[in-house]
C-alpha cells in the first residue's frame, strides 16, 4: 500500500522539485518497529558517475559543501603532512575564540622572540612590537605567515604547544579522527599529520560557521610593515568562482592546495595534497572543480523545519503531527538525472503522545532510480501533549481497527 504526498502537503519550495514524491511505506514501517532506526547514510559517501580526473597528488578529495557528498577521492583518509594547510585549523581555533568572546580583532599581541624567529614564510612582524589580532590573522591567511601563526597561538593559549592541544580538541569535535597537530604552522614533525578528508571538514566548518571571516581568504594581497605580499592561491586570479582557501608547501609535504568555489549558488571544496609543483597543484585543483561542476548537480528538495507530511498521533491533544527534516536536505546527483529522483517517508509505527519537537519519528529516504542515495531523520515539527482520559480511551479503541 503506497500513499503519495500531494503537492498541497509539501512546503512552498517543493514545486521546484516536482518529481520528488514522498511515499508512506507501510512494510518498511513494520520493519522499523522490530529494530532501531538505522544510521543516516549518504553524507560523505562517494558517488562516481564519470571517470574523475587522474592526478599525481599523494591524496585528494572533492566535496560538495551543502550535501557533504564526495565526488572524487584518492587516498583521502591517508595520513599526510599538511604543511601550511595546518593554518586552516589554526584560523578555525582563533575564529572560535573570537566567537566565544575570549578575543577581539582589536586586541594587541606582543610579538615574542619565538614567533619572530619562526622559520618559513613570514609576514615580518618584529620582536617586542604589538600587532592586532586582525592583522595577524590576515598575515597568516593571505601571506601564510608562520610568525603570525605562532603569535596568535601564544595569544590564545600561552604557548604554541598548548595551542596545538586546543587544535586537537577542536579537530576531534569536528570529526577529524585522522589528524594530529603539534604546531600552529605546519612545519614538519613526524607527529604532525592530517588527511584530505579531515582538511575538507575544517574548511567546510570555517565556511559554515564564520562566513564573514571566510571572506578574508579571497583577499588578493596584504601589506604589513610596508611589505606587500600576494595571496599564494593563484586560483583566485585564474578562476573568478574561487574564493579560497589555502596553499601549503614543504619539501616533505610537496605542494598542497585547498580550494573552494561557488557557481550558481553551488559550492565545492577541493583538497589536493602532495603534488610536485605549484603549477601542478593549481591545475589539479582546477580540474577537480571543473569536474564537479560539470558532471553533478545539487538540489534542496526539503528545507529544514518545514513539514513534508502529517502523521497520525494516538492519545494526544491533537491527532496529526507535522514531520520533516530538522535541517535543509541537499542531494547531489549526476547531472541530467533529476527526473530519476524519488523519495519516501518511512515512519515509525504507532506514534503515541506526548511528542516533543525534534523527536525522531521516521526517516526520509531518497533514491536515484533503484539506488538509495541518502536517508535522514524525519523529526516532529510540533509538540503534542497527552490528551484527556476520554481521548486516550477512544484512540485505544480506534487503534484496534
Amino acid at each position: 500500500m503506497r500513499k503519495a504526498l500531494l503537492a498541497s502537503l509539501l512546503p512552498p519550495p517543493l514545486p521546484l522539485f516536482p518529481y520528488l514524491l514522498v511515499t508512506l511505506a507501510v512494510g518498511a514501517a513494520a520493519a522499523l518497529a522490530e529494530a532501531p532506526l538505522p544510521p543516516v547514510q549518504g553524507g560523505g559517501e562517494s558517488m562516481i558517475v564519470r571517470e574523475p580526473p587522474s592526478l599525481n597528488a599523494r591524496g585528494h578529495l572533492l566535496l560538495d559543501y551543502n550535501s557533504d557528498v564526495v565526488l572524487a577521492e584518492e587516498a583521502s583518509t591517508e595520513r599526510l603532512e599538511p604543511a601550511s594547510l595546518t593554518k586552516i585549523m589554526t584560523a578555525y581555533v582563533v575564529f572560535r575564540e573570537l566567537a566565544d568572546g575570549n578575543l577581539t580583532l582589536d586586541d594587541m599581541v606582543t610579538v615574542s622572540e619565538d614567533a619572530w624567529r619562526t622559520q618559513g614564510s613570514r609576514m615580518f612582524i618584529e620582536v617586542g612590537k604589538q600587532v592586532s589580532v586582525e592583522d595577524l590573522l590576515k598575515g597568516m591567511i593571505v601571506q601564510s605567515g608562520n610568525d603570525a601563526s605562532v603569535a596568535l597561538a601564544e595569544r590564545v593559549s600561552g604557548t604554541e604547544s598548548a595551542f596545538a592541544r586546543l587544535m586537537n580538541r577542536h579537530a576531534q569535535r569536528l570529526g577529524m579522527t585522522q589528524s594530529n597537530f603539534v604546531n600552529a604552522t605546519g612545519l614538519p614533525d613526524p607527529e604532525h599529520y592530517s588527511t584530505p578528508r579531515d582538511i575538507a571538514k575544517v574548511s567546510a566548518a570555517i565556511i559554515r560557521e564564520f562566513p564573514d571571516y571566510y571572506a578574508w581568504y579571497a583577499i588578493p594581497e596584504f601589506t604589513f610593515n610596508e611589505i606587500q605580499q600576494s595571496n599564494r592561491n593563484r586560483l583566485l586570479k585564474l578562476d573568478p568562482s574561487v574564493d579560497g582557501i589555502k596553499t601549503g608547501h614543504t619539501e616533505a609535504a610537496g605542494y598542497c592546495l585547498v580550494s573552494s568555489a561557488e557557481r550558481d549558488g553551488r559550492r565545492l571544496i577541493s583538497v589536493v595534497m602532495g603534488t610536485g609543483s605549484d603549477a601542478k597543484r593549481v591545475a589539479d585543483s582546477q580540474a577537480l572543480l571543473n569536474y564537479g561542476f560539470r558532471f553533478f548537480e545539487t538540489h534542496r528538495p526539503y528545507p529544514g523545519g518545514l513539514p513534508v507530511e502529517r502523521l497520525r498521533v494516538w492519545g494526544g491533544d491533537k491527532n496529526e503531527l507535522p514531520v520533516g527534516p530538522a535541517r535543509d536536505l541537499y542531494i547531489t546527483i549526476p547531472r541530467g538525472r533529476y527526473d530519476d529522483l524519488s523519495a519516501r517517508l518511512e515512519p515509525v509505527p504507532d506514534i503515541v503522545a506526548p511528542v516533543a519537537w525534534g523527536d525522531i519519528v521516521g526517516e526520509i529516504v531518497c533514491t536515484l532510480g533503484d539506488i538509495e542515495i541518502i536517508r535522514v531523520p524525519a523529526v516532529a515539527l510540533a509538540d503534542i501533549d497527552r490528551g484527556g482520559a476520554l481521548k486516550r480511551g477512544l484512540d485505544s479503541v480506534m487503534k484496534l481497527f
